[in-house]
């Protein structure tokens, strides 16, 4: 089942193993999945002699097989439902070893606590696609709750092998995530924000994070973990500044990218192992990181800046840089939220295969949303693309490449009304003509919205100025109208939202902070 170089690379990974583990596969003995799964756990467990399987001969309720995670003869709250294999193999090792107390991506100490106080019980479930890019931050993130909190339990189901399960909860967008048998959530997210969800739904035993109201103090803050914020915080550190990084995830939107051509000496990478570099980059220097954290308050005026996040901890600097970046935009539309995850989505890469053999529309005409009508044309039945333009942005060579396809009509001038549905799903769109006025009707059963990105400026846009598009507007140099705080990547009114651009303009507004702190602009 696992080639002897992926075991040999286990054996290297799992080598410092102290604590003993158990792969209990529940199932029907005589069913071929059930046999696929305990040679996938033989093999797995042949790395380390820290791990043994335990086969059980009990149907389980998803009607298929179901691997437990158990540690020292006791279940940890992790199991997986089908082989997690593809991108959930990551998962797998990060359970052991988090469940071992190893792995850099455990939470710190503000953070835990958080987990720890909150309050159970609670069953979370997680849906995903093996293919799917957004869905192993989302498990290994419910999997630490679960290894933390006992009153917790997550299980990752492989939708591929529960189709009944599919169909019964109408899951069309991974990951999906449900609590006691409630939605909690859909989408990409990270290990912070799913804890705010879960204390929001659930409660916390105590108020999490530090009660004193002291602020750590730092020479700079950089909030955000994207291209900008890392370049930024890199430069900041060379120049001998006690540098802290305050973000929701390290990589930012990066991570949401699958290839990336385009970064200058870089001919070819990843989303994921770009977002993995800048990490690694910033670990290589004195840069204290606060990921899995959200800006609730700042005060921007006179020194020292501070901001404070939702884990309640406040951080203070006479230097603040500004580089959150962008989220997706949504179109704002009656039917929009309420079907997202039931046929609104917006990442192809994936919820396409939830659209094999159907109708679906893609909103947007730029880069992106020609590469997802690519991305679908060879999936589903047929492809409307919908641009509210009168000619398609995207780049001519993504054009002619759509071009090929038979399966693809693309309506110009057109805006998207509403999107309909029957309680439960997507059932059509409503489009109005901007030349004719008509609106009309189409029969689909996705919408993919791919309209560009919006700013994410909120916490700072009533301390700061912005444009109508809500981006911080700063000068050449990369600082704001406030002494001290400066604003880089795309979160600015900087031209070309482009990762080499937002790397770029991170170290200027960087050097710029160094300079302005040499001519004492902004204290020591």
């Amino acid at each position: 089942m696992l080639d002897k170089d992926i075991i040999t690379q286990l054996e290297g990974i799992f080598a410092n193993l102290e604590t003993s583990f158990t792969f209990v596969v529940n199932g029907v003995a005589d069913r071929k999945e059930t046999r696929d799964m305990v040679e996938f756990a033989r093999d797995f467990a042949s790395s380390s002699p820290a791990l043994e399987t335990k086969e059980v001969d009990t149907p389980t309720e998803e009607n298929a097989p179901v691997l437990e995670l158990w540690k020292d003869g006791k279940p940890t709250g992790v199991s997986f439902c089908g082989i997690p294999n593809g991108h959930e193999f990551t998962s797998l090792i990060l359970a052991v070893l988090n469940a071992a107390g190893q792995g850099k991506n455990l939470p710190d100490d503000a953070l835990r606590r958080r987990i720890e106080h909150l309050q159970g019980p609670v069953e979370l479930f997680t849906f995903v696609s093996l293919t799917c890019t957004n869905c192993p931050d989302v498990v290994q993130a419910l999997n630490i709750i679960a290894l933390i909190n006992p009153a917790f339990t997550n299980k990752t189901i492989d939708g591929a092998v529960t189709p009944e399960m599919v169909k019964t909860y109408n899951i069309q967008s991974v990951p999906t995530v449900y609590a006691n048998g409630e939605l909690l959530h859909v989408g990409r997210s990270d290990l912070g924000e799913l804890v705010s969800k879960l204390e929001e739904r659930f409660g916390s035993a105590e108020e999490p994070g530090a009660d004193d109201g002291s602020a750590r103090g730092f020479d700079a803050i950089v909030v955000g973990g994207g291209p900008a914020g890392a370049a930024a915080a890199i430069y900041l550190a060379r120049k001998g500044l006690q540098t802290a990084v305050v973000a929701g995830r390290i990589g930012g939107q990066v991570k949401d990218t699958t290839d990336i051509e385009n970064l200058i000496s870089v001919p070819l990478t990843t989303g994921t192992a770009l977002a993995a570099d800048l990490r690694k980059h910033l670990e290589a220097y004195d840069i204290t990181i606060l990921d899995n954290r959200r800006i609730k308050e700042c005060k921007l005026d006179g020194f020292p800046k501070t901001v404070t996040t939702d884990s309640r901890e406040t951080f203070a600097a006479p230097i603040l840089v500004i580089a959150t970046g962008a989220s997706w935009r949504r179109l704002g539309i009656p039917g929009e939220e309420q079907y997202v995850g039931r046929g609104v989505a917006f990442c192809t890469h994936c919820d396409a295969p939830f659209y094999a053999g159907k109708r679906v529309a893609v909103v947007g005409g730029g880069n992106s949303g020609i590469e997802a009508a690519i991305d679908l044309a060879g999936i589903a039945s047929h492809v409307d693309v919908f641009e509210f333009l009168d000619t398609l942005k995207a780049d001519e060579v993504l054009q002619k490449k759509l071009a090929t396809f038979d399966n693809v009509d693309i309506h110009l001038s057109s805006a998207v009304s509403e999107v309909e549905g029957n309680g439960s799903k997507v059932t059509g769109i409503k489009v109005k003509d901007r030349v004719s006025n008509e609106e009309k009707h189409y029969d689909v059963d996705g919408v993919f919205v791919q309209i560009g990105l919006t700013p994410n400026s909120v916490p700072f846009s009533e301390q700061l100025k912005v444009n109508r598009a809500g981006e911080i507007i700063t000068d050449r140099s990369g600082r704001t109208e406030v002494p001290g705080v400066y604003a880089a990547g795309d979160v600015t009114d900087v031209p070309y939202k482009q990762i080499v651009i937002a790397m770029g303009e991170g170290a200027k507004a960087a050097l710029s902070a160094v300079d302005d702190r040499m001519r004492g602009l902004t204290p020591d």
